[in-house]
């Protein structure tokens, strides 16, 4: 279930919170060739099925920056804040990639507050997210993003 805010002085109040985790999305092969042709990044343990069974990871994974790429997907159903006009990816702190994602693996978002600070173009929410892999102890990605809250006009 997606938790709530009212508005950002609701989310003030959750800092250093769990928000919660969010739903499954699987990884497949044509969502990875996809992401391939549109960033140009076509090395084989992303799209050669048949080199990859003999690679090291016994298979196609994902790219890093897929699983980075689907951090809003995989945080919509996590959050919400309501009374915003706008909320833009302000960008990113810290970033790492402990596991790869075999293709054929679920993902799943976890994601704390980690800070919000007020600025004159709105508030910053700088939200830690943790992918796991569904069967796997070590997490695909955790990075830790900012996003910009511009609040409604009143």
């Amino acid at each position: 279930m997606t938790r709530r805010f009212a508005d950002v002085e609701a989310l003030r109040g959750a800092i250093g919170e769990s928000l919660g985790s969010g739903s499954w999305i699987e990884i497949d092969q044509e969502r990875v060739d996809a992401f391939a042709a549109v960033t140009d990044d076509r090395q084989w343990i992303h799209v050669d099925t048949v080199r990859a069974a003999a690679g090291p990871y016994q298979g196609t994974v994902a790219h890093g920056y897929l699983t980075l790429s689907l951090l809003p997907a995989l945080g919509r159903s996590i959050f919400t804040v309501d009374g915003l006009r706008m909320s833009i990816n302000y960008g990113l702190d810290r970033v790492r990639f402990p596991h790869p994602v075999r293709v054929g693996a679920r993902i799943r978002a976890h994601a704390t507050l980690a800070g919000v600070t007020d600025t004159g173009a709105g508030t910053q929410a700088v939200v830690s997210f943790t992918v796991e892999i569904d069967g796997e102890s070590k997490p695909a990605c955790i990075a830790e993003t900012v996003r910009l809250l511009v609040p409604s006009r009143t």
